[in-house]
């Protein structure tokens, strides 16, 4: 893999970096390709999701509510180095929002919110990270967020395609550097294929699942994937970042840490995404006759281009 190769992906908070996309990006970053993570906001609004930090001795014993916010939110900017450095990113940008919250709760009207962003301000600052640090690759949110449709979360969906087609336009955000066109751009997506078989691991290895009947009612979108990446020997990026978010994911929780890596590989080896924009080619369709999953994200990208 050529070194001069790079790939953006755009986060809400930290610690969706972690959960969202890790294997494929330390696989990556392996192999010499040049990974960025931007993550929009710094998740002021996270709450402490793991209870063992409340047990005596630990940081949050004893602590009122408020001072618990209090320090979750001093927390997550070295949770998130932490969990960068152990996928393999080279460079972290803050966007510099804050955390809006969830749906319809007293953050979304926060000024400094990023659901509340000006739309072209927040795609302008995206669009000079992007000229500056020239990624071939892009990956975002999905269009389709009915499952978790959680503010930031599309805010980053519309920032990232309007960036990805702004970045190379000279007449937008003239100040913001040398025009810069990316080539593909990729959503991450969580596959109902991906979800049985975690399931049925699950229910194999463990006599029960966290995936109850809600998480198979969400929109079935597998006849969108239009790439696997095989990271079967990279779900410890998975582990080792989802753990370096101490205070927002508890380790004792089977939804994350139900299957091994071993068993993990076994069950699902790969990460689905799906290809929304290719300027180098059409976008794959395995569902057709004769069709087939692209297996790279830099599949149909000239070895010429470069960084």
């Amino acid at each position: 893999m050529a070194a001069d190769r790079t790939i953006m992906t755009v986060h809400a908070h930290p610690d969706d970096e972690a959960s969202k996309g890790a294997p494929t990006l330390a696989k990556y970053h392996d192999v010499g390709v040049r990974t960025i993570l931007v993550c929009c906001t710094g998740g002021e609004e996270g709450d402490l999701q793991n209870p063992s930090l409340r047990e005596p001795g630990q940081p949050f014993h004893g602590m009122t509510p408020e001072e618990e916010r209090e320090l979750v939110v001093s927390m997550r900017p070295a949770e998130l180095e932490a969990s960068a450095k152990v996928i393999g990113f080279d460079e972290v940008i803050m966007l510099g929002y804050r955390d809006s919250g969830m749906a319809d709760t007293p953050p979304n009207e926060h000024p400094d919110c990023f659901h509340r962003a000006d739309l072209d301000e927040a795609t302008g600052r995206l669009v000079a990270h992007i000229r500056r640090t020239r990624p071939q690759v892009v990956i975002t949110y999905s269009d389709d967020q009915q499952g978790y449709p959680h503010p930031d979360h599309l805010r980053v969906h519309d920032i990232s395609v309007l960036a990805f087609d702004r970045a190379g336009d000279p007449d937008w955000y003239p100040d913001a550097g040398e025009p810069f066109q990316p080539l593909k751009l990729y959503y991450s997506t969580w596959s109902r294929r991906r979800l049985v078989a975690m399931h049925e691991g699950l229910l194999r290895h463990q006599g029960e699942s966290p995936f109850d009947e809600a998480w198979f009612e969400r929109p079935d979108t597998d006849h969108r994937v239009t790439t696997r990446i095989d990271v079967g020997d990279y779900f410890w990026a998975r582990t080792g970042a989802l753990k370096a978010h101490a205070t927002q994911v508890d380790p004792s929780a089977a939804f994350w840490f139900g299957l091994t890596d071993e068993q993990l590989r076994d069950v699902y080896p790969w990460e689905d995404w799906i290809l929304a924009r290719s300027l180098v080619g059409d976008v794959p369709d395995p569902y057709a006759d004769g069709g087939e999953y692209e297996h790279d994200l830099f599949e149909g990208v000239p070895a010429e281009v470069t960084s």
